[in-house]
């Protein structure tokens, strides 16, 4: 069960990553999770929304977007949590491309979005291991 991911290209400078955020805002919709690599000259926002569609839309003429799919997996509030599940991918030789966490209001918990190489053999050994995945709608009603 794989949740779509908004990712923007943006300039690394003053004022664009407000820009974005503003425009997100206005177009009345929240940021669920983020995540933000930078270079010399450019940034990768990786974002997920309650509407990917308006997001995207919003952002059409500040940036250059894209939507991909990726998992989120929702963890235990103790030690060793992520290191059970990335221990599950492992052995299934699911590799990792990157991944962020994001936590939900207390009686939601936390969770950790994961991109992988295979979604279909990652969400197929996650189930198998009774790991729970969120869908979109469901990260929508966060």
């Amino acid at each position: 069960m794989s949740v779509k991911q908004l990712t923007a290209f943006i300039e690394n400078r003053p004022g664009k990553l407000r820009d974005m955020v503003e425009a997100i805002s206005k177009a009345d919709v929240n940021i669920r999770a983020m995540s933000i690599a930078d270079t010399k000259d450019f940034g990768i926002l990786r974002i997920i929304v309650s509407d990917t569609e308006k997001a995207k839309a919003a952002l059409a003429e500040i940036c250059v977007t894209s939507v991909i799919e990726v998992i989120a997996v929702k963890m235990s509030d103790k030690a060793g949590s992520l290191a059970d599940i990335l221990d599950v991918l492992d052995k299934a030789k699911v590799n990792i491309e990157y991944m962020y966490a994001f936590t939900a209001p207390a009686n939601n918990g936390a969770y950790v979005v994961i991109r992988v190489n295979d979604n279909k053999s990652a969400e197929k050994v996650l189930r198998e291991n009774s790991i729970e995945m969120l869908s979109d709608s469901e990260i929508q009603n966060l």
